[in-house]
């Protein structure tokens, strides 16, 4: 009888998923790290995915919001992400202390991330309205008002993405975690989960009077003032980021606008297959996250040595790489799951069945983490070839081109299935 209670034993599904994991290649504590932070990533996503189709008039009535809504929560993950994989990259190497002074790595990064999202906030908004105008979309609200919602809604969001990822940081020093396991899917929820509504609280000052354009031009001012200031200022950490994220952040914000421009295009989506708006943030944050893991653990490599900037990825990369797509089989099936089972909670009208959402999200996903494995190792290894940090221009340019790869393949199989 006990032989026959240990056979069973052997056969138990946290062993069994165990054993894949191993013969993926990468450790069991990496793997199992990495699944429960991806995990809590999709399951908060589907809020947001709630959100964005539930808030689908007040996008409608303030057109071209919609564009920002991607890129504004492209933009906080990109910052913080790379925030944290900084701070890994300074965990590993021994530089890194629990201070909030000025002057010091930590205080430096987080100034330097308040600032870039400050700015970058408002860069958004002038973008999001030249794109609307330049391909016909319908305006109701003007660049004032883009601005002041943009940089309201992202200093808000990112006053709770950074504590949770200093958080996350001091228990990482503590508690032996690896921070380039978590920080990606850890931002990734909440850049989804608080952008949405602090963009819609801040939506809702606009159509009172003048206030939201007052507001828009004291922003425009303050982040002016804000950008001279970073650009010059005598704290060399801070100087350095600030510099080096600029272009990079750029380039993410142009293609999250990309995804933004998808969505304000096919807003119909939202009203006739609620289902897929619900995966949407899901499957990009989910792609982007895993991404952001492949990034921070190879630019960490660089840093300590084991892994080396060739053009054919070496042994350490491609055990990275197989971590990576072992943690994407569960989720994707747990993502078409979720955003199903949401869309009937919710009682979204117009939801596929169960098989169809999964087929959909199956497609969309094969293209997409292909494009994310190629795009995370060449643009770190690029970015160490050029002698700029891995850390900031890695992470960024995946999760950003994420956005608009996997919205877009979203979208086209949808109608290559006929579900549009």
């Amino acid at each position: 009888m006990a032989r026959s209670r240990h056979a069973a034993g052997g056969l138990r599904p946290d062993r069994l998923l165990r054993r894949l994991v191993e013969l993926l290649g990468p450790t069991g504590s990496a793997a199992r790290q990495s699944l429960v932070a991806l995990g809590f990533n999709s399951a908060t996503s589907f809020a947001a995915g709630a959100m964005l189709v539930g808030f689908e008039d007040t996008w409608s009535r303030l057109s071209p919001m919609l564009i920002l809504v991607p890129a504004a929560i492209g933009l906080r993950g990109n910052v913080f992400s790379t925030l944290g994989n900084r701070l890994s990259t300074s965990i590993h190497t021994g530089t890194f202390r629990v201070s909030f002074k000025a002057d010091s790595v930590l205080g430096q990064n987080l100034l330097a991330s308040f600032s870039l999202t400050l700015v970058m906030s408002v860069i958004l908004a002038g973008f999001a309205k030249v794109l609307a105008v330049a391909l016909g979309v319908v305006q109701h609200v003007s660049f004032l008002e883009l601005a002041m919602v943009s940089a309201l809604g992202g200093i808000l969001g990112s006053v709770v993405v950074a504590a949770a990822t200093v958080l996350l940081t001091i228990g990482a020093v503590r508690f032996e975690w690896d921070l380039d396991n978590l920080v990606a899917p850890t931002v990734s929820t909440l850049g989804d989960v608080i952008t949405i509504p602090a963009l819609y609280l801040a939506a809702q000052l606009i159509g009172r009077g003048s206030v939201a354009n007052v507001l828009g031009g004291v922003v425009v001012v303050i982040t002016a003032v804000v950008a001279v200031m970073s650009w010059r200022t005598g704290l060399e950490l801070f100087k350095e980021i600030f510099r080096e994220s600029l272009p990079v952040l750029a380039a993410a914000l142009v293609l999250s606008a990309l995804a933004g421009l998808v969505l304000q295009k096919q807003q119909n989506l939202l009203h006739v297959l609620p289902a897929l708006g619900i995966l949407q943030p899901a499957f990009v944050s989910s792609a982007g996250a895993l991404g952001g893991i492949l990034c921070g653990r190879i630019a960490t490599n660089l840093h300590i040595g084991s892994v080396e900037p060739t053009l054919a990825p070496g042994a350490e990369a491609r055990r990275d790489f197989s971590l990576v797509f072992g943690l994407a089989v569960p989720l994707l099936l747990f993502n078409a799951l979720g955003a199903w089972l949401v869309s009937l909670l919710t009682g979204s009208s117009g939801a596929p069945g169960f098989g169809w959402l999964l087929s959909t999200s199956l497609l969309a996903a094969i293209v997409t983490m292909a494009f994310v494995a190629a795009l995370a190792y060449y643009s770190t290894i690029g970015a160490w070839r050029f002698n700029v940090d891995p850390d900031t221009y890695g992470t960024p340019m995946v999760t950003a081109s994420v956005d608009f790869v996997g919205t877009m393949a979203l979208v086209v199989v949808a109608v290559a299935l006929g579900l549009i």
